[in-house]
C-alpha cells in the first residue's frame, strides 16, 4: 500500500508539472478577481479561526496534501500532493511519513523545511513554546502523538492507533502549514505563507486583499494578479453589486432562490450554480448544563417540535435535504438515505404526531397554554443563521416555548458559544467530507467544539471504532449506528441541509464549487479571467 500511494503521489506531481506547462498556454494572466464576502473574520490566523477565514486566506498557504481543486466531491481518492511530494504508511498504519518539496520559500524569503511542519503541529497539539490564542481544531488530532522532523525534507506523523482517513484531515483547507520563524500573534495580523497569494491588507468591514506571489513554487501559477474580497453583509446589496458589474463573483453558497432569480432577470449571462452548501447543516444547539435544559425530557420535546420540511420550503424555497449528523447522499459519502433518516427518533415526517407527544412532555414538566417556558434563542446576526432562528422560534411556540431572538455580532458569536454563554442557539455545523474528525470534534466527551456539553462513553467508543475501520461498508454501518444513538440522545438535532447559489460572471474560469465541503476549495491558484 505504501509503494502504491508513493507511486500515485509521484504521478500526480508529474501531472501537475505537465498541466502547468500546457494549460498555461490557454489561460490568460492578470486581473484582480473581485468577489463579495458577507463578514469579517475576527483575525487572519487560519489555525485560530472557526470559520469564514478559509475563503480569503486559503490561497496564502499550502498544506502537505490538498483536495484536488477541480473535483467537486472531496474524498480520499481526490487528495493530491502539495508541500509533500510523496507519503507512505508503516505496516501497522500508525506512522505516516512525508517527503517534502525542496526549494519552496515563505513569502518573506525564508526557506520552507520540515521544521515548519513540526512547529505547526506542535502549535496544534499545544506542545511548543509558542501558543495559539484559541485552538478550535486541537481535538481533531486526538489520535496524533507527535510529529518529528527526520531531516530537512522528511517528517513522520505518529498515531496512537490506525486511522485510515487521517489524510482527509491533513487535506482540509484549515490544515495549513505555518512558518516556524513567525510568531502566532503576527500571523493574526499579517499571515505569512508559501501559497500562490500574499497577504496585503485587512480593513475591517471593508475588504481583505491578497496579491500574486511572484515566487510561487508551482510553475505558472497563479493566473490572477490578486483577489479582493469586499465585505458586504447584506445579500441583496451584494447582488446589486454583482449585477452592476462591480464584482466578478458572489459569496459561495450564499444566494437564495429569489436572489438567483433576480440575478438571472437582470444579468442573464451570469453563470449560477445551486449546490449543497458544502455539507453545512442548520441544527438546534442546547446548553445541556444550563437548567432547565439539563432535563432530557425537555430536550426531547424541543427536538420533536421541529418541522424540517417547513425549514426547507420556507428558508431554501424547496432547495435542501433532510439528514442526520452526516450529509445525506448523493453529495455526502457517508450519510443515511431518506428512508433510514425517517426512522430516526424525532424524524418522523408526521409533524402533528410529533408535536402532540412534545406537548404531553411539556405538560408533565408543568408547562401549558397558561404557562410557557421563556427562553432566548441565540443567533449570529447573519441571514443564514438569523432566518432559520426566527422560524425555530415560531415552531417552538407549538409546544409552549416562547423564544426571544438574541442576535450576536458575527465576530463575537463563536466566542460566546465557546464560553457556553447561551441557553439555546440556532447554529451551523459542517458534516464532512469525512466523519473524522467531525464526530470527535462535535460529539466526543470534552472535545474542543463540543459546545453543548454532550458526553456519552458509548458514543466515544463507536467513534473510535469507525475511525479504525478501513472497510467502507463496515464503517458505514458503524456510522449509522452512531446516527441512531445521537438522535436517540437528542444531541444537536440536525434540522436540514440547505442548498445555496453561487453566481459568477461568464469570464471567471477555472473554479469548481465543492459540494461536500465549504472549507476546502479556495486555493484559487487555477482561477483566471477571460477578459
Amino acid at each position: 500500500m505504501g509503494r502504491f500511494l508513493r507511486g500515485l503521489a509521484v504521478l500526480a506531481s508529474l501531472l501537475l508539472v505537465l498541466c502547468a506547462g500546457t494549460d498555461g498556454l490557454a489561460q490568460k494572466r492578470g486581473g484582480i478577481l473581485q468577489l463579495t464576502n458577507p463578514e469579517n473574520a475576527p483575525g487572519m490566523s487560519m489555525l485560530e479561526e472557526f470559520a469564514n477565514a478559509e475563503l480569503p486566506l486559503m490561497g496564502i498557504f499550502n498544506n502537505l496534501v490538498v483536495f484536488d481543486q477541480h473535483v467537486a466531491q472531496d474524498s480520499l481518492n481526490s487528495i493530491v500532493p502539495d508541500l509533500a511530494t510523496e507519503w507512505s504508511w508503516n505496516e501497522d498504519g500508525t506512522q505516516l511519513t512525508f517527503r517534502l518539496r525542496q526549494g519552496v520559500k515563505w513569502h518573506d524569503g525564508q526557506p520552507f523545511t520540515a521544521r515548519d511542519v513540526k512547529c505547526t503541529w506542535d502549535l496544534l497539539l499545544d506542545k511548543g513554546s509558542e501558543k495559539l490564542r484559541i485552538n478550535p481544531r486541537k481535538s481533531s488530532y486526538y489520535n496524533l502523538v507527535e510529529v518529528t522532523a527526520n531531516s530537512d525534507y522528511e517528517v513522520t506523523f505518529y498515531l496512537k492507533r490506525p486511522q485510515p482517513a487521517f489524510l482527509m484531515l491533513l487535506a482540509s483547507g484549515f490544515s495549513v502549514i505555518y512558518p516556524c520563524h513567525v510568531a502566532p500573534g503576527q500571523m493574526r495580523q499579517h499571515p505569512i505563507g508559501t501559497g500562490p497569494f500574499k497577504f496585503v491588507s485587512f480593513k475591517p468591514n471593508e475588504s481583505i486583499t491578497v496579491t500574486r506571489n511572484l515566487d510561487y513554487w508551482k510553475p505558472g501559477r497563479p493566473y490572477l494578479d490578486g483577489i479582493q474580497h469586499t465585505i458586504i453583509p447584506d445579500p441583496a446589496t451584494a447582488v446589486l453589486a454583482f449585477v452592476a458589474g462591480k464584482v466578478d463573483m458572489t459569496t459561495p453558497y450564499a444566494l437564495t432562490v429569489p436572489l438567483i432569480n433576480d440575478i438571472k432577470s437582470q444579468a442573464p449571462e451570469a453563470i449560477c450554480e445551486v449546490t449543497p452548501r458544502g455539507g453545512v447543516n442548520r441544527h438546534l444547539l442546547v446548553n445541556r448544563d444550563k437548567p432547565p435544559f439539563d432535563n432530557p425530557d425537555l430536550r426531547r420535546a424541543m427536538a420533536l417540535s421541529i418541522d424540517r420540511q417547513a425549514f426547507i420550503d420556507i428558508i431554501s424555497q424547496g432547495e435542501g435535504q433532510i439528514g442526520g449528523i452526516l450529509q445525506p447522499p448523493p453529495e455526502g459519502l457517508w450519510g443515511m438515505p431518506p428512508d433510514q433518516i425517517a426512522k430516526l427518533p424525532g424524524y418522523d415526517p408526521d409533524v402533528h404526531k410529533n408535536r402532540e407527544e412534545a406537548r404531553r412532555i411539556m405538560e408533565k414538566l408543568g408547562y401549558g397554554p397558561d404557562k410557557s417556558l421563556q427562553i432566548k434563542v441565540t443567533s449570529q446576526d447573519w441571514p443564514i443563521y438569523r432566518d432559520p432562528a426566527v422560524l425555530l422560534i415560531d415552531q417552538l411556540k407549538h409546544i409552549f416555548i416562547d423564544g426571544e431572538l438574541q442576535l450576536i455580532d458575527r465576530t463575537q458569536y463563536y466566542p460566546k458559544i465557546v464560553r457556553k454563554d447561551y441557553a439555546v442557539a440556532l447554529n451551523l455545523q459542517t458534516s464532512g467530507p469525512d466523519p473524522d474528525p467531525v464526530l470527535q470534534l462535535f460529539y466526543g466527551c470534552g472535545s474542543s467544539l463540543n459546545w453543548s456539553g454532550y458526553c456519552n462513553p458509548e458514543i466515544d467508543s463507536l467513534i473510535d471504532r469507525q475511525s479504525r475501520e478501513a472497510d467502507p461498508d463496515r464503517r458505514k454501518q458503524v456510522l449509522w449506528e452512531i446516527e441512531r444513538k445521537l438522535a436517540m440522545d437528542d444531541a444537536r438535532p440536525i434540522i436540514f441541509y440547505p442548498k445555496g447559489g453561487t453566481c459568477r460572471q461568464p469570464y471567471v474560469k477555472g473554479l469548481t464549487v465543492m459540494v461536500n465541503s465549504v472549507f476546502n476549495g479556495w486555493r484559487m491558484e487555477d482561477v483566471w479571467l477571460d477578459k
